[in-house]
């Protein structure tokens, strides 16, 4: 049995099932209007009504809905789809899909819509996903590229091996010339170039790597010219994969730690820290006592890097003493900190100068622990600075802040004590002078330790 619905009922069924129904009358005007009552109810209402949906639009939006109207009176009864972006009273765009077609009767068009703006800010996601992965894909392109100069730049022989399967995944040049020969090195089983011995050394060397982490070998020897080698093997472990990061040198290299950056053993027992760096201050050679104060396990791991990891109270004082040594050679009795790898800082002295006796310039650094040392009226313990001398001591080894409160509290101490003397150390007296109650006279004599208080305080 058929149903007969009018205009105003269809459009509010379709409503139902879409965002928006229209009712159009031939020349586009909105003869009917209703919505599901959701977000598209606060734009589109009443005021719509009588209006040409022509109206709504802009730009070629104008010209593609008189089209698609066209092609829906010349063929009724098919629906035609189009995308709308209505524009609203504030400016904004509302993107909605529609769906025409006629009414049985052919007295009218009916406007199915569907509200794209969910659609609309998944694809804006989208796109700036889209454009985020772009960037760190290049990013990640300029930092391979960057990576792969500077391993193709260095002078020793550098090669990435897969602790797998034991073969080279990576070579620099220095190595394919080294090791191979000057033919490639990548993907063949690893050692390789070296005599009989010394391959099964390298075998060890990896075993011992791989239980702690870094392993170095001297005395290692190439098949062809039995030309000494040294070699650095470090383990890395990237999420499943493991790598082997190995280092070949020719002896007397910087590898291998020649003369020019060994100390002499006088040096080495020494009971104050000695420190030898390159004119940059990158570290060649450290004593056993530096290596406590800066809290590191071995020389190797703080060799090739710079000193102002551990020197100074930042940069800055590097920076001044690699100023000086260049200006006048030598430096004497330059006060800084020494900081630990576990956060523990020491008060050093440092007196520093250029030795000449190698092919390269190089410093040394003498520092001496200053941390115990007791001069004549330093503050001890937590007590307060007694002069504002000490208080400039400190710079740099305190915040801003705390300098300031320190020296406030020296005034305030020397102000009481003043006023006390004036006074004949009368307490009633010296807090009138000083405009405080007796009270807080009391309080503050506590705090700075000065004597006599609690016989006083007590006192009628």
């Amino acid at each position: 049995m058929a149903v007969d619905l009018d205009a105003a009922a269809l459009v509010g069924l379709l409503a139902k099932v879409a965002d928006i129904g229209f009712v159009l009358d031939r020349d586009g005007g909105i003869a009917e209007l209703a919505s599901n009552g959701g977000e598209l109810a606060a734009h589109i209402g009443e005021s719509w009504l009588g209006r040409s949906l022509l109206d709504t639009v802009e730009g070629d939006s104008r010209q593609r809905l008189a089209d698609t109207l066209a092609a829906v009176w010349a063929h009724p009864g098919e629906p035609e789809r189009i995308d709308l972006a209505h524009i609203l009273e504030d400016g904004a765009p509302l993107p909605v899909e529609y769906r025409f077609v006629t009414l049985p009767d052919g007295g009218g068009v009916i406007a199915a819509g569907r509200d794209m703006r969910p659609v609309a800010s998944l694809r804006q996601q989208l796109l700036n996903a889209q454009q985020a992965l772009e960037q760190d894909y290049w990013r990640l392109r300029q930092v391979e590229t960057r990576y792969r100069q500077l391993f193709d730049m260095i002078a020793d022989a550098i090669l990435v091996v897969d602790a797998g399967s034991g073969r080279v995944l990576e070579a620099n040049p220095a190595a394919s010339e080294l090791l191979g020969g000057g033919n490639r090195v990548v993907g063949k089983p690893f050692p390789l170039g070296l005599s009989e011995r010394s391959q099964r050394d390298i075998t060890g060397l990896l075993a011992e790597a791989q239980a702690t982490g870094r392993a170095l070998l001297s005395g290692v020897t190439r098949a062809v010219d039995d030309a000494p080698l040294s070699a650095v093997v470090s383990y890395l472990r990237q999420g499943s994969e493991t790598r082997f990061l190995v280092r070949f040198a020719r002896e007397g290299g910087e590898l291998a730690g020649g003369d020019e950056q060994a100390l002499p053993p006088s040096l080495q027992q020494a009971p104050d820290a000695v420190l030898l760096t390159d004119t940059e201050g990158r570290v060649l050679a450290a004593n056993r006592t530096f290596l406590d104060l800066a809290q590191v396990v071995g020389e190797d791991r703080l060799t090739g890097l710079s000193a102002d990891r551990w020197l100074g109270r930042s940069g800055v004082d590097l920076s001044v003493l690699l100023s000086n040594l260049n200006e006048r050679g030598t430096v004497k009795l330059f006060s800084t900190v020494l900081r630990g790898e576990a956060g523990v800082n020491t008060d050093v002295e440092i007196s520093a100068c250029t030795l000449g006796d190698g092919p390269r310039g190089r410093l040394a650094f003498y520092i001496r622990d200053v941390s115990r040392r007791v001069s004549d009226g330093q503050a001890s313990g937590d007590s307060l600075p007694s002069s504002i001398e000490q208080i400039t001591r400190r710079v740099g080894r305190m915040p801003l802040k705390e300098l300031v409160r320190e020296s406030t509290d020296i005034i305030e101490a020397m102000c009481i004590r003043a006023a006390l003397e004036l006074t004949q150390d009368n307490r009633a007296s010296a807090a009138e002078l000083l405009g405080l109650s007796r009270q807080s006279l009391y309080a503050k004599l506590r705090r700075y330790d000065i004597s006599g208080v609690e016989s006083d305080a007590v006192s009628p």
